[in-house]
């Protein structure tokens, strides 16, 4: 089953990192993801830039809103995310304890909706030619 680990920390914090400690975090996810890579399991994922670079769009009464910046303000900001394929809950648990981020954040999983039939925005790859 799939599961996407959203990976939450707080922008402030690591600012107040020194270069070392960031080296060392950076590192850490280095080993993390060859670690999801060698088990097999590591569907996709990415970091994600700052909050502040975000931009989120409502619809309201027919009439588009663009609202720039953090759309909510929090402690912890989304900072990536993890697709992983993994037998269980119980299995993306315990992979999730070992993201660097569970020790620095939260690291929340959620199941991804299974269906026989695709929802129509799930990610499809598309084949490349070669030319």
């Amino acid at each position: 089953m799939k599961y996407v680990l959203m990976i939450y920390g707080n922008e402030s914090k690591f600012d107040a990192m020194s270069s070392g400690q960031r080296e060392e975090l950076m590192s850490a996810y280095g080993a993390y993801g060859e670690a999801l890579r060698k088990a097999g399991i590591m569907v996709g994922g990415d970091r994600l830039q700052r909050s502040s670079a975000a931009t989120a769009v409502r619809v309201a009464d027919g009439k588009t809103q663009v609202l720039d910046g953090p759309y909510a303000d929090t402690k912890e900001q989304l900072g990536g995310f993890l697709v992983i394929d993994v037998p269980d809950l119980d299995a993306a648990l315990a992979w999730a304890a070992r993201c660097p981020g569970a020790t620095h954040g939260t690291v929340e999983v959620r199941p991804i909706w299974p269906s026989a039939d695709p929802c129509p925005m799930s990610y499809q790859p598309v084949a490349q030619s070669v030319g």
